[in-house]
């Protein structure tokens, strides 16, 4: 599968399905993981120390100043999923105004970030990165934050891993997922700006 079309992907994301590409070279698959992952912004889990570098105010938060920057940091990896297929298809989204991303910065360093895909009240994300300790924690922070303040319920972060489970992320079946996504859907809202 080549550049996905703006308008195919956000019919994935509505369905439940996300793409990934199978390595830097490969080719774009299609996932819809049992059992999903998901944050509810206002269970984010805020541990003592990041709580600690969040009072402190180290990284100043930005978000979409930086959208193509991240996702290459994203992608700059020994193992990853993310092809300039990939990046390409989530540049086009960002241009239409549903792909963004959430910058932690210090000073004018990009020091950590993530990006995703905002659909009413759902917001999908894809990836993040640090170059700095505890920036990308920053930047879901400030992202759980947004969603909170807008009223988005759902934050898919699709497969589990440890860092994400310690933030609070959990696991919920596919058709739970799709229930609460199909919800999400509903909500009149927007993430950005």
């Amino acid at each position: 599968m080549p550049v996905i079309p703006p308008d195919e992907l956000l019919r994935m994301y509505a369905s439940g399905i996300f793409p990934m590409a199978d390595g830097r070279d490969g080719p774009i698959m299609l996932f819809s993981p049992d059992p999903r992952t998901i944050i509810e912004p206002a269970q984010v889990h805020i541990s003592h120390s990041l709580g600690k570098i969040l009072r402190a105010r180290r990284y100043t938060v930005r978000m979409n100043s930086a959208f193509e920057e991240v996702i290459r940091n994203c992608a700059a990896r020994e193992d990853t999923w993310i092809s300039e297929d990939i990046i390409t298809s989530y540049l086009q989204l960002h241009d239409r105004g549903y792909a963004h991303s959430v910058e932690a910065w210090y000073g004018e360093e990009l020091a950590g970030g993530l990006y995703g895909v905002s659909l009413a009240g759902a917001f999908f994300g894809e990836s993040m990165f640090h170059a700095q300790r505890d920036a990308s924690k920053v930047a879901l922070v400030a992202l759980c934050l947004r969603m909170e303040q807008r009223g988005m319920p759902l934050l898919d972060v699709q497969y589990s891993t440890a860092h994400l489970l310690r933030l609070g992320a959990v696991e919920v079946s596919r058709k739970e997922y799709l229930q609460r996504l199909e919800t999400a859907l509903a909500l009149p809202m927007t993430f950005y700006p």
